[in-house]
């Protein structure tokens, strides 16, 4: 399998299980409590959104290292990206919504995107340090210049 396809699916199985915990187990009480969220989730909307977050984190890394990612380098990527994406949800959400504690809501918003972000930083940089790209031999005796 790709390793940009198999990047995408683990994001949205890590992100699914974190959030999906999170949200309807673990910390129920506390969305429940808000007056704003659907009695039914639209899951389609969700896993549009957790591809498209996926695809741009798999790229974005590839782009960094297409032949030699490490995980050093998936965690990077990934707690980048879920820093900017958990900033909005833990900071911003709770200035605009009327939420019941600020924050329980910031604690609980923050923590889970740690573990969802750091998560997936290690299993992206373990994809994409396992599937290497073409390897080109390197001669030391020519340069760029003698190549053209």
């Amino acid at each position: 399998m790709n390793k940009h396809l198999l990047s995408v699916l683990a994001f949205v199985i890590i992100t699914f299980a974190i959030q999906g915990t999170s949200h309807m187990v673990i910390n129920s009480d506390h969305y429940q409590n808000m007056g704003f969220l659907r009695p039914n989730p639209i899951f389609a909307l969700g896993f549009l959104a957790m591809l498209i977050q996926g695809t741009i984190m798999t790229i974005w890394l590839h782009l960094l290292a297409p032949r030699e990612a490490t995980i050093r380098l998936g965690l990077i990527v990934s707690l980048g990206f879920g820093l900017f994406l958990a900033s909005y949800i833990s900071l911003a959400s709770p200035a605009k919504y009327q939420v019941p504690s600020i924050a329980a809501w910031i604690t609980v918003e923050s923590l889970a995107s740690l573990l969802q972000f750091t998560l997936f930083g290690i299993v992206i940089g373990f994809i994409h340090s396992k599937a290497k790209g073409p390897q080109v031999k390197s001669d030391p005796t020519t340069s760029f210049e003698t190549q053209k």
